[in-house]
């Protein structure tokens, strides 16, 4: 029998989670996994259960601090059961849109704070020999970072399947603290806390201070006062930039990870700004398909940053700032585009942009936790749009990942939804691919699915403005040295081998006409083209 102890409490970012939370808009990190063959529910349970003591909290409920004084707690949940936490279904039709239907419905409802914050649902009956997985964690117990780290916990990258344990897990739970201990012990923390807040803040600004000194140098004035207006310039509302009212809708597509690095590496960008292209340019075909004009419009994506130092890569709890990319709509270029995605972003990083945010919300949480929870349920509710949508990119593993000897074949990542943002998008990069996973509102995006074709058309686009162009260029040119060599009478005893062009690996239909469409630049004629392929 395993004896455990009380003790952590959450920390100011995590506890913002709680309190924006409301009923029917849940705030979960989520993911839809697909592994090949089936998986035994029954064999599952027992696995997952074993698990359990390398990942504590996830034996730990919420506790919110009496007379809401302090920060909530974790403690351990007396009335644990590992079956509360691990469900399975049954597809009827067993396709993928009946898969994505289902996780569309799950991630609609808010978990059970009466205990632990997290659930799986292992799906049965999928078409090809599949089972499907749902995990979902509340955004207070991890981000998309830490929810990497507990997969590979609790997943295995060796094939062989592990043993079961015979002996069921047994934990010997502490009674929970005595109420009015809880409310000195608030209080203490909450000065605590306040105290460490105020000296971070000081160490942030000097620390800031002196980069931006060290760096000043290198600041380009004239980018400045370009893009310095567009980033403080009030968001615009979007056709899907509503109040959210659910439920949801889950969409996902995949895209390879080594055609994106090709891509990144014949425009001099990064892998992230191909990222964020691909997801501008899929929406800005979604909003002309609805008939809205994207001349002129800026669309500003909220773009999440590890902040978790490379001794403690794992750390639970949500380590994060938020970065401000804010991109015009009406650039069709795929390569202009991309550019135009590097310029900013690389602004953003010098102008220390994430340490700024950190450092305002880190301002923002010395307000008294009482006074956050009502603002959070406000806030929840407010007509605000301070982004168009949230666009999060977390790296994963590139090797494959196995749940009872049975390999993971995608993992597709979830985003949660809410206030005006009723429509976001999820990146994870795991094995080789990069999976999109696309969260909406019903009622803000009740055909979210056109998203997965409009983003692999982006996708095709991009590649052949900046990998197969330039690929033919290289050839030409060397067609014509050879002949005005053989004009010469010098025919070359050796010929150097170009490389091949990264092989695509996504269908392309209909390809020779979106090309065509694309080349006029006409949105009437290419509304008409991606009307017909997304039909």
């Amino acid at each position: 029998m395993q004896k455990l102890q009380q003790g952590d409490r959450l920390s100011w970012g995590d506890t913002v989670f709680l309190h924006l939370e409301r009923e029917g808009m849940p705030l979960n990190v989520a993911c839809l996994c697909v592994f090949e063959g089936e998986i035994p529910f029954e064999a599952c349970v027992q696995f997952v259960e074993s698990k359990l003591p390398l990942i504590p909290r996830y034996l730990k409920r919420v506790v919110l601090p009496p007379l809401n004084i302090g920060l909530p707690s974790w403690e351990y949940d007396a009335n644990f059961d590992v079956r509360r936490h691990l469900s399975e279904a049954t597809l009827k039709y067993g396709s993928d849109a009946e898969l994505k239907a289902l996780a569309g419905k799950l991630l609609s409802t808010v978990m059970d704070r009466e205990h632990p914050l997290w659930d799986m649902t292992l799906v049965h009956g999928v078409q090809g020999n599949r089972s499907g997985l749902i995990f979902r964690l509340h955004h207070c117990l991890a981000d998309g970072i830490a929810g990497v780290g507990i997969m590979n916990v609790l997943m295995d990258a060796d094939p062989a399947a592990p043993r079961l344990p015979k002996r069921k897990l047994r934990l010997r739970v502490p009674p929970p603290p005595d109420p009015w201990a809880s409310i000195a012990n608030g209080c203490v923390d909450s000065y605590s806390e306040f105290v460490k807040r105020i000296i971070a803040a000081l160490a942030d600004l000097s620390s800031m201070a002196e980069r931006v000194v060290a760096n000043g140098g290198n600041f380009d004035t004239d980018e400045f006062t370009r893009l310095f207006p567009e980033l403080t310039a009030n968001t615009e509302r979007l056709r899907f930039n509503v109040m959210y009212r659910g439920p949801q809708k889950f969409a996902c597509a995949e895209i390879p990870l080594a055609e994106i690095k090709a891509i990144k590496q014949a425009c001099g960008a990064s892998v992230n700004d191909v990222i964020l292209s691909l997801v501008t340019a899929a929406i800005r075909r979604y909003l002309e398909l609805h008939g809205e004009r994207v001349k002129g419009q800026l669309f500003r994506m909220m773009v999440p940053v590890n902040l978790r130092g490379s001794d403690n890569p794992g750390e639970l709890g949500n380590r994060i700032s938020l970065v401000p990319v804010t991109v015009p709509l009406d650039i069709r270029d795929p390569r202009k585009l991309l550019a135009a995605v590097h310029r900013r972003t690389e602004f953003l990083k010098r102008a220390h942009t994430a340490e700024l945010v950190s450092l305002a919300g880190g301002l923002i949480g010395m307000l008294p936790t009482s006074a956050q929870a009502v603002a959070g349920h406000v806030i929840s509710r407010v007509p605000f749009t301070p982004f168009n949508m949230v666009c999060t990119n977390v790296p994963g593993p590139q090797y494959p990942l196995y749940l009872l000897g049975h390999k993971m074949l995608h993992c597709y990542p979830y985003v949660p939804v809410g206030g005006e943002m009723a429509l976001n998008c999820a990146i994870l990069t795991y094995n080789g691919m990069a999976y999109f996973g696309f969260s909406g509102d019903v009622h803000a995006a009740p055909d979210l699915r056109r998203l997965e074709k409009l983003l692999k058309l982006s996708f095709i686009e991009l590649r052949e403005a900046a990998v197969a162009r330039p690929q033919r260029k290289k050839e030409q040119k060397k067609k014509s040295k050879k002949m005005h060599a053989k004009a010469n009478g010098k025919i070359a005893s050796t010929a150097v081998s170009e490389p091949a062009s990264v092989g695509l690996s996504i269908p392309l239909p209909h390809l020779t006409s979106v090309e065509s469409a694309f080349a006029a630049e006409s949105p009437v004629r290419e509304e008409k083209v991606l009307t017909q392929l997304i039909a």
